[in-house]
């Protein structure tokens, strides 16, 4: 029984790998064709952006492992029942039970390389690969940490805590030492906003420190002579996805202290937590997919179902964020209801099967 458990995880970790194999080359040339209007723009060139591409594949592999893995597992152990092995088997007295803990037991190991790969490798990869896009468009000094976005600005000291998008800033710091006159100056602006080619600063507390003491001043609204472009902020920004979870939960409590929104990174956050039952759910749909059909069906048609299945997750699970975010739902909530609706319909269906 130990080596029929081996044999079916095998079925199911083997067909995984080809899966992969087959859709990192694909997600490659799409990543790298959405770079090529960049290219030629400062020292942004071709090596860059494959580097970049590269770069960036571990994010995507991590988030297309729970998809592959059911693809995975429609071709490995389909290429089992179309050679009448899971028949022999059952006719031996497997039961299904059995089946699906064998091959939950491939998706256990990959569910543990998901679980390195997106918390490891990705979080690392993409942040050198921000970094080289953003040095190579704009060639400016900035670096993006838990704890808000710095650059140096026309010799100012720049701290931006939220950006809400390329042209919104929130709770901004900026830093101004003149080491000839003996000088401090230090700003807080509340926000600032992008508007005809130009940075605005609301609610400014101005205050400047030299050999007479301290100077405090409060402006409403000062236009902002900055070199920060737009695009640039657009670019930095990370996606929370590809954020570790240790990370995440850094940066929520980061912003829950600072009285910010931080829906989008909750929901990040336990979607990743819950990432590997993401990962064995896609498994158990699988197995009645496959019990459940002729012996004859073709290599094509299982793996057009697991796409048409995965697309089908995605646009769930994508719903529920968006409801999350635009009407306060739990994120744990908005996170675990795509997982537990397909665990329902897989047992359901391995119920109908077995």
């Amino acid at each position: 029984m130990r080596i029929l458990d081996r044999y079916l995880a095998w079925a199911v970790m083997s067909g995984t790998l080809l899966t992969l194999a087959g859709l990192l080359p694909l997600m490659g040339v799409f990543i790298l064709s959405d770079e090529l209007d960049s290219i030629g723009t400062e020292r942004y060139g071709l090596t860059e952006a494959m580097l970049f591409t590269l770069l960036s594949l571990p994010r995507y592999l991590y988030q297309l492992f729970p998809i592959a893995t059911l693809i995975g597992a429609l071709i490995g152990l389909g290429t089992l029942a179309s050679r009448s092995e899971l028949v022999a088997m059952r006719a031996a007295g497997i039961s299904v039970g059995r089946l699906v803990r064998a091959a939950l037991l491939g998706g256990l190991v990959l569910a543990t390389v998901a679980v390195v790969l997106g918390e490891l490798v990705a979080p690392i990869a993409e942040q050198r690969a921000v970094e080289l896009r953003r040095l190579a468009l704009s060639g400016e000094a900035a670096q993006l940490t838990p704890y808000g976005f710095w650059a140096i600005d026309d010799g100012a000291y720049v701290n931006i805590r939220e950006i809400r998008s390329g042209t919104s800033l929130r709770d901004i710091d900026i830093y101004r030492v003149d080491a000839a006159a003996g000088t401090l100056e230090a700003s807080h602006a509340e926000g600032a906003r992008y508007e005809d080619g130009r940075w605005v600063l609301e609610g400014i507390a101005l205050s400047r420190v030299d050999g007479e003491g301290v100077k405090v001043e409060r402006v409403e609204h000062a236009e902002w002579d900055s070199m920060l472009d737009p695009g640039l902020l657009k670019v930095v920004v990370a996606d929370p996805r590809a954020l570790p979870v240790w990370g995440l939960y850094k940066y929520i409590r980061f912003m829950s202290v600072n009285k910010q929104d931080a829906s989008a990174y909750e929901i990040a956050f336990w979607g990743k937590v819950l990432h590997p039952v993401l990962t064995l759910s896609m498994i158990l749909i699988a197995i009645p997919m496959l019990l459940g059909s002729s012996r004859s069906t073709g290599m094509g048609r299982r793996m057009l179902a697991g796409i048409l299945v995965g697309l089908v997750y995605y646009l769930v699970s994508r719903t529920f964020a968006y409801l999350a975010l635009l009407f306060g739902m739990n994120a744990f909530l908005a996170a675990i209801a795509p997982p537990v609706l397909f665990i329902g319909a897989a047992m359901l269906l391995l119920r109908r099967v077995g």
